[in-house]
């Protein structure tokens, strides 16, 4: 990815090559060596728009605006620090919002520069990472609350020294520890991770490797309930009897002492409600 400034601006024509902006800063900051960015930024404003649209001039002043002002955009970059873009990217992106603020910037309002440019800064970042970057979608809302949740995380590891719980978040932001959960499961979806993909902490292993396993008893589902609706079919000592011998595993001899039967009448009602289960046939009495 690569930002480029607009106009005819040469390499060569930076901040350095801008002598009568910079000497008129130092002069109005007081002579000091090191001129205000803040000053410098107001007096580059008063000449660009001072300068036709399309002119040379102009283009080296704009120029100079945007050079200036990139540690603003390193600053906004480093509220995403925490996701798994590179730094650089996230700069480059910041970069086309500063010369969008330049370019809509009215001195004449009385708004320092900063202030209105840093939310243009941060919206197209944000933009950046709705549009491009997440590889599902996330409601509009998590994805700004997830900026808030991941400011607080790092502003409570330095102050406990350790990642932060649900709770303490939720309690620093006032909001629900729900909210706080959906948020952390939002802000892992920016990136895909290959189920081929060899995993270095989990021995080399693919993660396709460790989801899973092949049920032995999956075969039988269909077996299962088939005999679940036979069975509901059974009169109620029937189906008893049924519980006891196969489920409970009791004997022949324990289900009769269970029901007040002979032995040789439990064997008899268990091979008459077989047969009857193994043909399909509904009971009949």
């Amino acid at each position: 990815m690569s930002v480029r400034t607009q106009g005819n601006s040469a390499p060569e024509d930076r901040i350095g090559d801008l002598p009568d902006p910079v000497e008129l800063a130092a002069r109005r900051s007081g002579g000091r060596g090191a001129v205000d960015v803040r000053t410098l930024t107001r007096v580059l404003f008063e000449r660009l728009a001072e300068l036709p649209p399309g002119t040379p001039e102009r283009a080296r002043v704009r120029a100079a605006l945007i050079e200036i002002n990139i540690p603003l955009v390193r600053y906004a970059a480093t509220r995403f620090r925490s996701r798994s873009e590179p730094m650089e990217d996230i700069v480059q992106v910041g970069t086309i919002g500063l010369i969008n603020a330049i370019d809509r910037f009215d001195p004449t309002r009385g708004v320092q520069f900063p202030t209105y440019a840093l939310p243009t800064i941060l919206g197209e970042i944000k933009r950046y990472f709705r549009d491009n970057v997440r590889t599902m979608h996330v409601p509009r809302r998590l994805q700004e609350l997830w900026v808030q949740v991941s400011g607080a995380m790092e502003e409570l590891t330095v102050t406990h020294g350790r990642a932060p719980k649900v709770p303490e978040i939720a309690a620093n932001l006032r909001i629900p520890e729900e909210d706080v959960r959906a948020c952390l499961d939002a802000g892992r979806a920016y990136n895909a991770a290959s189920l081929e993909a060899a995993q270095e902490h989990e021995g080399g292993l693919a993660l396709l490797d460790r989801l899973g396993y092949e049920d032995s008893a999956l075969t039988d589902v269909e077996h299962r309930d088939m005999v679940r609706h036979l069975l509901v079919q059974l009169p109620e000592r029937e189906r008893r009897i049924i519980m006891l011998r196969f489920f409970a595993n009791l004997t022949q001899s324990q289900i009769s002492t269970e029901l007040g039967m002979s032995q040789m009448h439990v064997s008899r009602l268990l091979s008459r409600i077989l047969t009857r289960l193994r043909t399909g046939n509904s009971w009949e009495e």
